[in-house]
């Protein structure tokens, strides 16, 4: 008997020990997205350049050269300056971002066309950035805060073992997803694939990173992403390079009054 009642007491122990340490669906996955915010945090600011390749859903492309400066804001989100440098029609563009962990995000463009500042409502935030398959709140950086998470499960993508979870904006009313599903490695928490849906739960939106590379042997960034929308047939692909790091950027290069002077 005595020897039963110690097999029953383990039992016990190992069951609740293990119910202590279980995560839910959610808290794993919220555990994903801030693995992956923690690993690149710590980088300061950085420059790149980007061409955006858009294309109809006839095939005919049109692109565009664009200058990115980005500086890390400690305890919120990245303010970033977008430059367009071609084609002549676009040539001055500049979109700058406050992102913030907490409400709404703060984005203005300047519109060279015009000579003046305008400045994006967070009720506009699902429009298009410039025409491309890129929404304003894609351009944005894509805070822990702004969702709440669900791990699903585990697979492989092109390789690679990923972490599959869903993500849901908080700010559902004026957001233009009702989910996002994220295809997560598992080595480096890279965001290799990303599925938007919309308002109607069907698939709007689908997200390819590739040529991820290393910098100061800890950030990764993709040298191109390709979003194709399912809906219009349409597609935008961002080619990056000449990343820079450490390169000085203070608060006083991201001013929204000085836009129209961004070079």
């Amino acid at each position: 008997m005595k020897t039963s009642l110690i097999i029953l007491f383990f039992c016990v122990t190992a069951l609740m020990s293990s119910h202590a340490f279980s995560e839910t669906a959610e808290e794993k996955g919220l555990a994903i997205a801030i693995e992956a915010d923690l690993r690149d945090k710590g980088f300061f600011d950085y420059t790149a350049d980007m061409e955006m390749i858009l294309k109809n859903k006839h095939g005919k492309e049109s692109k565009r050269s664009i200058r990115i400066k980005t500086l890390e804001v400690a305890d919120d989100g990245d303010k970033s300056l977008s430059i367009f440098d071609t084609p002549r029609d676009v040539k001055g563009t500049a979109f700058l971002t406050f992102s913030h962990k907490i409400g709404d995000d703060d984005q203005w463009l300047y519109l060279p066309a015009l000579k003046r500042v305008k400045r994006i409502n967070s009720r506009n935030k699902s429009g298009s950035f410039m025409g491309s398959e890129f929404a304003y709140e894609d351009i944005a950086s894509q805070e822990v805060e702004k969702y709440t998470y669900k791990h699903l499960r585990e697979e492989q993508y092109q390789g690679q073992d990923c972490l599959v979870g869903e993500s849901y904006p908080v700010d559902q009313k004026n957001s233009g997803y009702t989910k996002r599903i994220t295809w997560t490695d598992k080595k480096e928490y890279r965001v290799l694939k990303m599925e938007y849906y919309d308002r109607k739960q069907s698939l709007l939106k689908t997200l390819i990173t590739e040529d991820h590379q290393q910098y100061l042997n800890k950030y990764w960034r993709p040298g191109m992403m390709h979003m194709v929308n399912h809906q219009t047939g349409k597609s935008t692909t961002l080619l990056w390079k000449n990343y820079q790091f450490h390169t000085g950027l203070t608060d006083k290069d991201f001013n929204s009054t000085s836009l129209k002077r961004a070079r």
